[in-house]
């Protein structure tokens, strides 16, 4: 399959790998798209594993409906549990990296049933975020997030100069320079960086529907020099995990996961849905 469709909106899929293989779905952060797993979905494949990537809301440009009611995260889980739908199946291995981690934290707490493992890459729990942002230095980290919840003045910020400021500030971060490129050029489509900026405008109207515990197997993986996530809220993710639970840390890798740290993250996943599946 290539596309999917839930009412409206037609999101874009990469579906890849063995047609018969265990499925695992594989949700991107911002401001990427599902190119981020493109180093990391061959060695899945070669353990014998499907891989199904989206396009998510807003990136996907056929599902970029306006207004930041539209971002919230009960209707970004229902995306993924349309794509499931589409694809003929009961349940899969879910892996989210950053805004798709907590994508991936809710629909494990939301509908265990349909989800066989769940792995966060990055991103921790959503109820040990909210505690780390009062003990510890995760609001810091975070005041990035306030910015965002502005309108019109961080899309003028970020893509001024044909995108130069996104650009600049992700090659900080230390993402390769053709992933940089990449998104930086899909993020200057049409709505498309205000769709991605919307997922941050629509915390205070997610937050009216708490997380809750998951109930799966989980796998978290977190990169010790992470700008952005730091470890009390890595580390107190446990507490919200009822259900086999493993942190692997990667000391010298930062945030951008997917991307550098491709094959050890696809050995761990695949370690995870053998163990676990």
């Amino acid at each position: 399959m290539d596309s999917f469709s839930r009412g409206d909106l037609v999101f874009d899929v990469r579906d890849s790998g063995p047609a018969d293989g265990d499925p695992v779905v594989l949700l991107h952060g911002f401001p990427q798209d599902s190119s981020a797993f493109d180093r990391l979905s061959p060695a899945l494949h070669s353990a014998g594993l499907r891989a199904l990537a989206p396009d998510q809301r807003g990136y996907s440009p056929r599902a970029r409906p306006e207004g930041r009611a539209a971002y919230r995260l009960r209707g970004l889980v229902d995306d993924v549990l349309a794509l499931l739908d589409a694809a003929g199946l009961q349940n899969a291995h879910v892996v989210g990296h950053d805004w798709g981690g907590v994508v991936a934290w809710a629909l494990a707490a939301w509908h265990p049933w349909r989800v066989r493992t769940l792995t966060a890459l990055s991103v921790p729990h959503p109820a040990a975020m909210t505690q780390a942002m009062v003990h510890s230095d995760q609001a810091l980290r975070s005041s990035y997030i306030g910015f965002f919840q502005l309108p019109l003045v961080p899309e003028s910020v970020l893509l001024a100069g044909r995108g130069a400021v996104l650009r600049r500030l992700l090659r900080q971060g230390g993402l390769p320079a053709d992933r940089v490129d990449e998104y930086v050029d899909r993020m200057r489509e049409p709505g498309a960086l205000t769709a991605a900026l919307n997922w941050y405008r629509a915390l205070p109207l997610s937050a009216r529907t708490p997380v809750g515990v998951v109930r799966v197997p989980t796998l978290h993986v977190w990169g010790a020099a992470d700008a952005f996530l730091g470890r009390a809220a890595t580390e107190a993710s446990r507490e919200f995990v009822d259900a086999p639970y493993a942190l692997e840390v990667l000391e010298d890798v930062n945030h951008w996961i997917p991307e550098l740290a491709a094959e050890r993250t696809a050995q761990l996943i695949t370690a995870h849905v053998r163990t676990n599946g």
